[in-house]
């Protein structure tokens, strides 16, 4: 049956959102299409106006999203040469945290008000919210909260909950309109299957939603009286309860069936299976078949986020989360990440590197290891694991009048190894082990950046075999919605792939790594407190102001 049998999977990315039709009973990618979003991200001014933005503000447009399912969807279908009808599913995964504020019906408030900044969904790496984060966390270990721990001993800039409290001081009135605060993954599955729900990834990860609750309204209250009530906002209780109509979804679970409206916007049957939304990087472990205990998959891209199951639990500082089913159901799903990776070198690229990144890389990967005299923190996006702190910014030392922009360029790939390094090992100091390295994402296309990995690393770096790895664990997790798999694992099996060990390290460069990164663990130390880097970044705002 399942030979007979598509799926489309729909990954809604930072710039862009793709589309793949997938074979079920093999996970052969027969089409796809990509719609590049018409406001891309929104940072500088509101759209169609001189509303300008603060620093560290990234917004998107919802229309975008929507306009994906009209488009991108249609389109792969044509391209895959299969009829509409075959097709038994749709699963679809998102950046997080983006989150929006709506009305009870959904309604974006950007689509009522939009000349309001905040009425506008906050992206992924809008980090504007960082003094409210830290706000959060002090009071956290102050009255010691049992799930601060879980998140590493700090909370992000980028999720719900700081995101939320910015509102609430902000811009009252929109915060008072706000009936949902709620993840584009889950508005985006609202919009398909006329069902309010929460997924169990973005609510623990994202959500600070621990063992069955939110944080207290006690403790929301003493952060500001008008915050008692945010989780009025959210709507959802444990998981499978049903609060004021809305349930915590389990990952590849049902969540509805596609309405009408939906079937008209993409062209599928109405009624086929629409899976519980997630979030583009957790995803990927189904799409690289890694969904079983110590399988790390980084996913690189404009950032990189690490992610593994583990059938152990314990609490990694500077982790992102870990969340019981948060990446397969019955083991703990762990999350780190970077904030900054393929943005940094883009930057870099875009400023200062005239040649462009193929020039670069090939004059960069000619050069001994340590040659070029540099060291880098790749903190240019702030750092998010495992120091947990947006505030941060980038350093290079080592230059001088000999410094060429390929020595840079090559460092600054090379900062962002240590930092990964620096996740696996404490990862693995706190009792989690790392038994295998997978890449996904769009920086498998550099070679050499890969190499850099591996010897970095010190370990073997498996590849995912999809060029469109969240869009593909969007499709298997579609089949598994539409009852074609009994779960993630057998689904998984059957539609993932990935290859093991495509780059091996070489020794004599991972010793020349080890003294390298001995002195970017000396920097990072250095460096952690924020105190110049904090004060750098307060000059700046105030000169912005």
């Amino acid at each position: 049956m399942n030979a007979n049998n598509y799926v489309v999977g729909v990954d809604f990315g930072t710039l862009s959102g793709r589309a793949v039709v997938v074979r079920v009973s093999d996970g052969a990618e027969l089409g796809s299409a990509v719609h590049e979003y018409t406001h891309r991200v929104i940072e500088q001014t509101l759209p169609g106006s001189d509303v300008k933005l603060g620093p560290d503000w990234a917004l998107q447009s919802p229309q975008d999203w929507i306009d994906v399912l009209k488009i991108a969807v249609p389109a792969a279908i044509a391209a895959a040469g299969v009829e509409p009808e075959q097709v038994i599913g749709i699963g679809t995964d998102f950046t997080a945290c983006t989150v929006l504020p709506t009305t009870a019906d959904g309604t974006p408030l950007c689509f009522e008000t939009p000349e309001l900044p905040h009425a506008w969904p906050k992206l992924w790496k809008h980090h504007a919210a960082q003094p409210h984060a830290d706000r959060i966390n002090e009071l956290a270990a102050r009255r010691g909260e049992s799930w601060l721990p879980r998140y590493g001993g700090k909370i992000s800039s980028e999720w719900e909950f700081a995101k939320g409290l910015q509102l609430l001081e902000e811009a009252p009135d929109v915060y008072a309109r706000t009936e949902r605060w709620i993840e584009a993954a889950d508005w985006i599955i609202w919009q398909l299957t006329g069902v309010e729900s929460r997924n169990i990834c973005t609510v623990g990860y994202k959500g600070i939603f621990q063992d069955g609750a939110y944080p207290s309204e006690e403790f929301l209250a003493e952060l500001n009286p008008g915050f008692a009530g945010f989780v009025g906002k959210l709507a959802t209780g444990s998981v499978g309860d049903d609060v004021n109509g809305v349930t915590v979804a389990p990952l590849g679970g049902l969540a509805g069936r596609l309405t009408g409206q939906a079937a008209t916007w993409t062209g599928l049957p109405e009624g086929i299976a629409v899976a519980v939304g997630n979030v583009d990087a957790h995803v990927t472990n189904a799409a690289a078949d890694a969904v079983r205990p110590g399988q790390m998959v980084a996913i690189m891209g404009t950032s990189t986020c690490h992610v593994m199951p583990s059938d152990q639990h314990a609490e990694v500082p500077g982790m992102c989360g870990v969340v019981r089913d948060g990446i397969v159901p019955g083991l703990w799903g762990y999350e780190a990440g970077q904030s900054a990776v393929g943005d940094i070198f883009a930057w870099f690229v875009d400023n200062f590197g005239h040649d462009g990144h193929e020039q670069l890389t090939a004059l960069a990967e000619k050069q001994a290891v340590g040659q070029h005299g540099l060291v880098a923190l790749d903190w240019f996006g702030g750092n998010r694991s495992v120091l947990v702190d947006h505030n941060l910014s980038g350093v290079i030392i080592g230059q001088t009048l000999a410094t060429k922009p390929e020595d840079v360029y090559r460092a600054l790939i090379e900062s962002t190894a240590y930092g990964a390094r620096m996740i696996v090992e404490t990862f693995e100091k706190s009792g989690v082990p790392v038994e295998e390295f997978i890449v996904a994402g769009g920086l498998l296309k550099n070679p050499f950046l890969m190499q850099v990995y591996a010897d970095v690393l010190r370990r073997p770096l498996s590849v995912i075999g999809s060029d469109q790895g969240p869009a593909l664990g969007s499709a298997i997790h579609a089949a598994v919605a539409a009852g074609a798999y009994p779960g993630i694992e057998e689904a998984a099996a059957a539609m993932g792939k990935r290859t093991e060990a495509a780059y091996v390290p070489d020794e004599a460069r991972a010793d020349a790594y080890d003294r390298l990164y001995a002195e970017y663990r000396r920097l990072h130390d250095f460096f952690a407190d924020g105190q110049m880097l904090h004060t750098l970044r307060a000059i700046r705002n105030e000169a912005h102001a």
